[in-house]
């Protein structure tokens, strides 16, 4: 008779009534910090994945997906991005994708959590170099109280790479409309855009929060970009939002330019995901989408009105 030896699995909740779990082949990591459960654990499946409060993250087998699609088309869009302000981030992997342009000159990185930013910088083999590289300024601190303190108008492009707005984590007040009113766009040198993660957008998903952070970023900035992307690891459609100062700088670059654009500004090697015509396809949202975005019924996300990511995850025995 075959014998089975005991395995840890860890369990996320994605709703209500449904969860799904993975193998976990090693805890590599596992604690608090001040701000919330920390836990980076080998799989079978994923390679190495990096969990705050229970909630996948990124894993080795998808992350630049995500990564390419959070600052790529940003920065792309931009005529020459020489500032950047990076808002959460913690792994280090916006931070890699950021660098690969030549024109940047700096990147700060606000990441409040100095227990992630110090693990992953040991422990991420890929994104060690970005830790290291002279143009990044990494600040353990609230992302709020240092944009607002940094110089007026002075970022190119600002990057909200913050983790999902749970009910009572640290993230949420960076989603609303003061926010992006406020902090955000004071920030921004003229001809600035800022792009935010923005959740799931799936068809039965895009309600959850998708659709109210499109419209919260359409009530500050006169011109919004929303695309969206399957991620395996987050089992859905990914969303997210790219706000420009002035709808005159935000023609929508055609294939041809952004491979264009690609193989001129970018370095390391080819993009692993990205091209022209891959983001021709992002944009191109399902009916059912759209129409979440565009109803009338659509509530900004505002601190009197916020919404939040359902659930969080924990760790099980089982055989």
């Amino acid at each position: 008779m075959a014998s089975y030896a005991k395995r840890l699995w860890l369990e996320e909740d994605l709703g209500d009534d449904y969860r799904w779990s993975y193998r976990v082949s090693e805890v590599l990591f596992s604690g608090r910090s001040e701000y919330q459960e920390v836990d980076l654990v080998d799989t079978p499946t994923w390679g190495k994945v990096l969990l705050l409060d229970g909630k996948m993250q990124s894993t080795e087998a998808d992350e630049e997906v995500y990564h390419e699609l959070l600052v790529h088309p940003t920065l792309l869009h931009h005529p020459n991005p020489k500032r950047v302000f990076i808002m959460g981030g913690g792994e280090g992997a916006t931070a890699r994708e950021v660098l690969r342009h030549r024109s940047v000159e700096q990147v700060v990185m606000v990441d409040i959590d100095k227990v992630v930013t110090d693990f992953c910088s040991q422990h991420l083999a890929r994104n060690q170099a970005a830790f290291r590289d002279p143009r990044l300024t990494l600040i353990n601190d609230d992302a709020r109280v240092q944009l607002e303190a940094a110089e007026d108008a002075s970022f190119d492009v600002i990057i909200a790479d913050l983790a999902d707005p749970l009910d009572g984590g640290p993230c949420y007040q960076l989603y609303t409309q003061e926010f992006y009113r406020n902090v955000v766009l004071r920030k921004l040198a003229p001809g600035g855009v800022f792009v935010t993660q923005s959740g799931p957008a799936g068809f039965l998903s895009c309600r959850e929060v998708f659709a109210s952070i499109h419209a919260t970023v359409r009530s500050v900035f006169p011109a919004v970009l929303a695309y969206a992307q399957h991620i395996p690891s987050f089992c859905d459609t990914w969303g997210f939002n790219i706000g420009f100062q002035d709808p005159q700088q935000a023609p929508v670059l055609s294939p041809e330019e952004m491979d264009a654009r690609i193989s001129e500004r970018i370095s390391n090697g080819p993009l692993g995901f990205l091209d022209g015509t891959t983001f021709a396809g992002l944009r191109q949202l399902n009916k059912m989408v759209r129409a979440a975005l565009e109803g009338p019924d659509v509530e900004v996300y505002t601190l009197d009105n916020a919404r939040f990511i359902h659930g969080a995850g924990v760790k099980s025995a089982g055989s």
